[in-house]
């Protein structure tokens, strides 16, 4: 039997896994990366696509952090948009159509070039554990082990996976590729919560057999920004996504064959995203309307694929052939790869702590859609964050990287998911975070490299590229501020500075040039000028967002004892007792973000705890 000892083993090689195994082996920690195949670490299993409302915060933040995911979109980046540019600078969020092969292939070749990190193939069956009660490794399915002072799962839709198309079911986590059955076993063997969830992909199309004369094009922007902060401009040439609809017709053959849809059927029980619904639950759910949007997405520069994201469906291969072709420009559209959906199985993530450990086995950690997520952003940010703490345990290190929901939408994602312990697939938007004014695209670096830095997340250029920042930042202010406003006579006092103009609505950097022409020796790049002005326009909400974090901060970390009898506390709703019995939050912060308790329980609850705290 073949033994292999390790710092920390990372389980899956998806966008979980990939930033989990990076952090840790970034942080000194010698890391194997198991998974089934390795020419698919990386691979991207439903739109080859990053970001978007919320999740772009996400993916930059994880770059910032030094993780790689912004790294890969902009190598494999086709085309780049930043979405709401029309409402606020805080919810602007970037979006990169991928080349769905550049983008594995990238991923691959940097976990080569990583030092402390091996990539191993094999199946995870089991756990080894130490004598003391915690997880010490994985035993394999050709009975070889990996032992680790750390392990971090990262199973992402092959735990006990099984793909529906019509009434027909195989096994697997993804088209080809086979799932892992016996680690769901062995996860219930430690008493760990499970259930199922359900996700869905929609045919893949011929990109030669759709008529694009009948659809909108939709470029990608004119000045593209990346997603790395240590990318210093876009330049490659772009390539346009297509939009169409669905149509009566089609709405017509989907209804008509609800009862092959395997969820309809009830073949399925796991429960599927309420914001990425498949075809067959918007024609339920929106019987009134007539027609939904098709984004027809290249797969690559020279793919001959196209995605049809909004309409993911699992009906029966033949009826999908049927309702494709009555869409709006896909006549003769050809499937080349049908829609199907996937049923797989996740831990319930009240079993973890803010590290991603779970609560009753130390040097077990989670990550990504096997603690209930949607999406590759929200498996990356926890892959860093669980990683990041296998390596701090694997080490001795008696610290934890944990983030605060002021922090980042890193924190609030970790937050909300030991916390609420969502009953069906979490996906981020910019209305989750409550200091979201704080929280923008464009600051992740100045917020959270810091932070990096502290844990050893960080790297010597990345480090570098932030100090420069910085200082550019620091110039153009203090020159802002220090000139006057020419236009500006003093008659009402003082004369006004020129920083003062950014705070006007519609006060840009650009109309300041002619009046400090010292600007251009600064030399701002395009990112430093979205800060800059971002910073200046909304510095009084952010003062008051801080004074916020401020008055929280105490109810945040105040302590409830494990054992805290919930049941002596005199007017607690019983709907507020059930939860806070459920969860058992670790503080009143935590307790206050409970779905079923309000505020008003929540300052019952401090009373009481403190008077609990005074009688000890």
């Amino acid at each position: 039997m073949s033994v292999r000892a390790f710092d920390v083993v990372v389980v899956g090689g998806g966008h979980a896994g990939l930033e989990a195994a990076a952090a840790a082996a970034r942080m000194g920690a010698s890391t194997a990366l198991l998974t089934l195949r390795a020419d698919a670490v990386g691979r991207m299993s439903c739109n080859p696509a990053i970001g978007g409302i919320g999740k772009g915060q996400l993916a930059r933040e994880v770059d910032a952090l030094g993780g790689w995911m912004g790294r890969i979109t902009d190598a494999a980046g086709i085309q780049f948009r930043m979405l709401n540019t029309s409402k606020g600078r805080a919810v602007r969020s970037p979006r990169a159509q991928c080349d769905r092969d550049a983008y594995e292939a990238a991923a691959q070749a940097m976990c080569a070039a990583q030092e402390g990190l091996e990539t191993v193939e094999g199946e995870a069956v089991d756990f080894l554990r130490s004598p003391e009660g915690a997880i010490a490794g994985v035993r394999l399915a050709d009975g070889s082990e990996l032992r680790a002072r750390a392990v971090v799962l990262t199973t992402g839709t092959f735990l006990e996976g099984v793909m529906h198309t019509g009434l027909q079911q195989r096994a697997g986590g993804r088209v080809g590729e086979s799932g892992a059955a016996p680690l769901g076993a062995a996860l219930r063997a430690l008493g760990l919560p499970t259930a199922r969830l359900k996700t869905g992909t929609p045919p893949r199309l011929a990109a030669d057999s759709v008529d694009y004369a009948a659809l909108a094009e939709q470029p990608g922007d004119l000045d593209p920004t990346p997603f790395s902060f240590l990318t210093s401009a876009l330049t490659r040439p772009q390539i346009s996504c297509w939009l169409t609809r669905t149509t009566a017709a089609t709405h017509a053959i989907v209804r008509e064959h609800l009862h092959e849809s395997p969820m309809y059927a009830g073949r399925i029980e796991g429960v599927g995203p309420r914001y990425c619904p498949s075809l067959e639950d918007k024609v339920v759910r929106y019987a009134e309307k007539d027609q939904h949007t098709i984004f027809l997405e290249p797969e690559g520069w020279d793919s001959p694929l196209l995605y049809a994201n909004g309409i993911s469906t699992s009906l029966p291969a033949e009826v999908q052939e049927a309702f494709v072709r009555t869409c709006v420009g896909m006549e003769r559209a050809r499937i080349v790869q049908h829609g199907y959906a996937v049923e797989y199985t996740h831990v319930a993530p009240r079993a973890l702590r803010r590290t991603l450990e779970a609560r009753d086995w130390p040097g077990l950690f989670l990550a990504g859609q096997i603690c209930g997520t949607s999406g590759y952003e929200e498996a990356a940010a926890q892959g860093l964050v669980a990683g990041a703490n296998a390596a701090l345990r694997a080490r001795g290190d008696g610290r934890e990287f944990v983030l605060g929901r002021h922090e980042g939408y890193v924190g609030v994602l970790v937050d909300d998911l030991v916390t609420c312990d969502p009953s069906e697939p979490y996906r981020m938007f910019t209305s989750r975070a409550e200091y979201r004014l704080l929280l923008r695209a464009d600051n992740a670096d100045l917020r959270l490299t810091p932070r990096a830095q502290e844990f050893g997340l960080s790297e010597p250029r990345r480090d570098r590229v932030l100090d420069e920042r910085r200082a550019r930042l620091a110039r153009a202010r203090a020159l802002l501020t220090e000139r006057r406003d020419p236009e500006d006579d003093g008659t009402s006092g003082k004369r006004r500075a020129l920083i003062d103009r950014l705070r006007a609505p519609g006060g840009t950097i650009e109309e300041l040039r002619p009046l400090a022409p010292e600007l251009e020796s600064i030399g701002l790049t395009r990112g430093d000028v979205e800060t800059l002005e971002s910073d200046v326009l909304y510095e009084g909400y952010a003062r008051r967002q801080n004074a916020w974090v401020e008055r929280a901060s105490e109810r945040e970390v105040a302590a409830i004892p494990d054992a805290f009898d919930y049941a002596a506390v005199s007017g607690l709703r019983i709907e507020a007792r059930q939860s806070l019995l459920g969860a058992r939050p670790a503080t009143l912060g935590a307790a206050g973000r409970l779905a079923g308790v309000t505020p008003a329980d929540v300052a019952l609850l401090e009373v009481a705890v403190v008077r609990a705290a005074r009688a000890l």
